[in-house]
């Protein structure tokens, strides 16, 4: 059975953007209270949430803020939280975030 409205194409209806490994910041405190500040390569950006590459593992559920273009003096800041980090073959993370509705 065909679609002839053309909505089969397409299962994801959400909005997703495909970053192409732009850099932007993250912030986040580890459990000793020390705030870390790092770039990195975000891979994907979907309405829910975020995938990005790190060389180091985010604890789940740990709080999160991705700044972009963070050079730029309107800086966009999106709240987030840690939902998996999963090592890849070279040795990286692939750290997936679910954006915080209530921040």
């Amino acid at each position: 059975m065909t679609d002839s409205n053309g909505e089969g194409k397409e299962r994801r209806k959400s909005f997703r953007l495909d970053m192409e490994k732009e850099l932007v910041d993250i912030v986040w405190t580890d459990e000793n209270g020390k705030e870390h500040n790092k770039k990195i390569a975000c891979l994907d950006f979907a309405r829910g949430g975020l995938k990005l590459d790190c060389d180091e593992s985010l604890p789940a559920n740990t709080a999160v803020t991705v700044v972009f273009k963070s050079t730029n003096a309107s800086n966009k800041k999106l709240y987030s939280k840690v939902l998996r980090s999963i090592k890849q073959e070279n040795g990286w993370f692939e750290i997936t975030l679910v954006l915080d509705k209530d921040a």
